[in-house]
């Protein structure tokens, strides 16, 4: 009998999931506006203090890995989830840029604890015959959360041109992810026994480092595009208003990829998902960076809501299956600093690139990162991978 993956305890997981990226992302498109109109910041210091979120959860991460291995995965889940979501409400409390710099920060540190332990509560609840397959429908609350929320804040500032209302639905969001949280029934884990020596590969899952080296480049792009598309949309495309459809129709092709690419998933040909959607996206960043016209830039947001659809599950179960099941909170914890290293870099480097250049440069500079992961993973990581996996 085929074993059942969508249980109550994986809905409560997909949606707490959904919640807590859906707070988080509903900032980045404000942020920097945000940033220059409140306090007059330049590019380069918007850069500066929204990488420093990614900065610090990147630093807390490899610990992360170790306690979610080590305490009760549920309880752990808990007190980050409320932490994470408490830094929503200094949001409504900074005056000064200083004080709004910290506070970024110290809510980058919450967010690497929260995402591994909610993402291996998640991997805890799923049937290991169905994991790939759950791991793939699981990235799609992140997928949505991605595209929706930026899409949902950018509505809000249009229509009240107050950031507080953006910052008031991040609460309440992240509130509402507590409660799912809780419902939660997750499995009891065993710990890590206390005689099991200390080593590297207790915070780092170092199997995984080629796949991570790889992902660390095609997030790179990610984090200028998602950052600086709405500012890119004025200044270099021409449009007045409605950068908000970009998320929005990135949000289908991200909900058409788990679609397409299920099968493969299923099927545990994790290689070939990462190679199409690489090369997918070597395609919607020509198209957007090269084609300045509103067709083609929403045309480009559907097609890179499908290659991201598919590049970050498959990545995601590739860490998960080349670690052991006492390493699965140090997978996750390799997967997510891998992605938030790549995306922290690509917003300061955009942030620079663009005060010296201008965003399509920014842009250009992310489609060659990703035009040398695909070379590299096609040519050595794929078989690297086929050779380690345990699963």
């Amino acid at each position: 009998m085929k074993d059942k993956l969508f249980t109550a305890n994986y809905f409560w997981s997909f949606l707490s999931s959904f919640l807590m990226f859906f707070a988080f992302y509903l900032l980045l498109p404000v942020l920097p506006m945000y940033l220059m109109s409140q306090f007059g910041a330049g590019k380069s210091m918007v850069g500066i203090i929204l990488s420093s979120y990614t900065i610090t959860a990147l630093l807390i991460r490899p610990f992360g890995g170790y306690l979610v291995d080590t305490f009760p995965r549920k309880l752990l889940l808990i007190i980050c989830y409320c932490f994470f979501v408490a830094c929503f409400g200094g949001y409504l409390l900074a005056t000064t840029l200083l004080a709004f710099a910290v506070l970024r920060a110290l809510h980058g540190v919450t967010f690497g604890m929260v995402t591994i332990s909610n993402s291996t509560v998640a991997v805890d609840v799923m049937p290991s015959s169905r994991r790939n397959e759950g791991i793939g429908y699981y990235a799609l609350s992140t997928n949505l959360a991605m595209a929706i929320g930026p899409t949902v804040a950018l509505f809000l500032y249009e229509t009240y041109l107050d950031y507080h209302y953006v910052f008031l639905t991040s609460l309440v969001a992240g509130m509402t992810g507590i409660f799912c949280v809780v419902m939660i029934k997750a499995p009891v884990v065993k710990s890590i026994k206390k005689q099991e020596p200390m080593s590297l590969d207790r915070f780092l899952l170092i199997k995984g480092l080629p796949c991570a080296f790889i992902l660390t480049m095609l997030s790179f792009s990610y984090g200028i595009l998602t950052t600086y598309v709405a500012v890119y949309g004025v200044e270099e495309v021409g449009l007045v208003s409605g950068t908000g459809m970009f998320f929005v129709i990135m949000a289908a092709g991200l909900v058409a990829s788990r679609f397409l690419s299920a099968s493969m998933m299923k099927a545990g040909k994790l290689n070939t998902v990462v190679m199409t959607g690489t090369l997918l996206a070597i395609v919607s960043y020509t198209v957007f960076i090269f084609l300045k016209t509103p067709s083609c830039f929403y045309l480009s947001a559907f097609m890179l809501g499908v290659s991201y659809g598919y590049i970050t599950p498959a990545f995601q179960a590739m860490f998960i299956n080349l670690g052991t099941h006492s390493q699965r909170g140090t997978a996750n914890s390799t997967f997510y600093i891998s992605w938030d290293l790549g995306i922290g870099i690509g917003v300061l480097a955009g942030g620079y690139i663009a005060d010296l250049s201008n965003y399509t440069a920014s842009y250009l500079a992310g489609l060659l990162f990703i035009i040398a992961g695909t070379l590299l993973f096609r040519s050595v990581v794929a078989q690297y991978y086929e050779r380690n996996r345990l699963a």
